[in-house]
């Protein structure tokens, strides 16, 4: 199977994937980094979880999707730009006084 082929994938991962994807792009992520995180949260939540026959093994884990939907809710929509701005300069300001620049 060529990299990049989703032919192996369920119908669920699939719809779940274009779910995730439409959700960044309507955050302002760019299409090609909204599908690449989308498929990276799946591969995180369903990937080997669910081991190689469907419906034994560990049950799905949504902990990804909670985290991404916290991340990008209403606290980050309420900020400006300029607020945002101003909190990374801030922190790069003192990471690079404390030596913590990597």
């Amino acid at each position: 199977m060529p990299q990049g082929d989703k032919g192996s994938y369920t119908d669920k991962q699939k719809r779940k994937a274009h779910h995730i994807e439409e959700s960044y792009e309507d955050r302002g992520v760019s299409k090609d980094e909204a599908e690449r995180r989308a498929w990276a949260t799946v591969n995180k939540e369903l990937g080997a979880a669910t081991g190689p026959v469907p419906g034994r093994g560990r049950p799905d884990t949504h902990g990804s999707s909670r985290k991404g939907g916290r991340k990008g809710g209403a606290t980050s929509a309420g900020r400006t730009a300029a607020d945002r701005s101003a909190a990374a300069k801030k922190g790069w300001e003192t990471r690079r006084r404390r030596g913590n620049d990597r």
